[in-house]
């Protein structure tokens, strides 16, 4: 299996913010074949189409790193039964100009998490509905909604609660078949 470079884009930008925590777990336990580059927003501007023919260089850089990677995995908080505003800024910066995404093409991955009972559902349906059209394909099977991970993580952002660790197993490994079949 060849090596792919996976941008695990986190749809959070609090600190210790469950999402960036899953990132991680995530890039610990991926197989040998997935080479994930977890990137946060804290640093990218609001979209506004009259910038587009001169792009702020934070578009720029981030877009540059969508299109240098080989699949794409969004890791979301769910607000208000939605995604972030956050979340929704970058896919906005990422999906333009217009006809040139630089998620397009690329295999997609959408992980959600929430410290409710339902674990993100509103943000995974919001994905599913605004990704279509602007990305890859995206992974169907295994869906993965993380409920109650208000103490999945320790302080040092180690997997605490040892239910959700074969969930992830099962979710990256799953990836990294798909993503290799798509790509070659």
């Amino acid at each position: 299996m060849a090596t792919y470079s996976v941008a695990v884009i986190v749809g959070s930008l609090r600190k210790q913010s469950f999402s960036l925590k899953i990132a991680h777990a995530l890039a610990k336990l991926a197989p040998a074949s997935l080479q994930l580059n977890i990137v946060t927003l804290n640093d990218l501007s609001f979209f506004n189409q009259d910038l587009e023919a001169a792009p702020p260089a934070d578009w720029v850089k981030f877009r540059e790193t969508i299109q240098s990677s080989d699949a794409v995995i969004f890791v979301s908080p769910e607000y208000n039964r939605s995604v972030s505003g956050v979340l929704k800024n970058a896919i906005d910066v990422g999906s333009r100009p217009y006809g040139k995404s630089s998620f397009l093409g690329k295999p997609t991955g959408i992980v959600v998490s929430s410290p409710g009972p339902i674990g993100g559902l509103g943000a995974a349906l919001t994905l599913r509905q605004t990704l279509p059209g602007i990305v890859g394909p995206i992974m169907q099977q295994p869906e993965i909604y993380l409920n109650a991970v208000g103490d999945a993580f320790n302080e040092q952002g180690e997997i605490a609660k040892e239910s959700i660790r074969p969930v992830l197993q099962a979710y990256i490994d799953a990836f990294a078949v798909w993503v290799d079949k798509l790509k070659k």
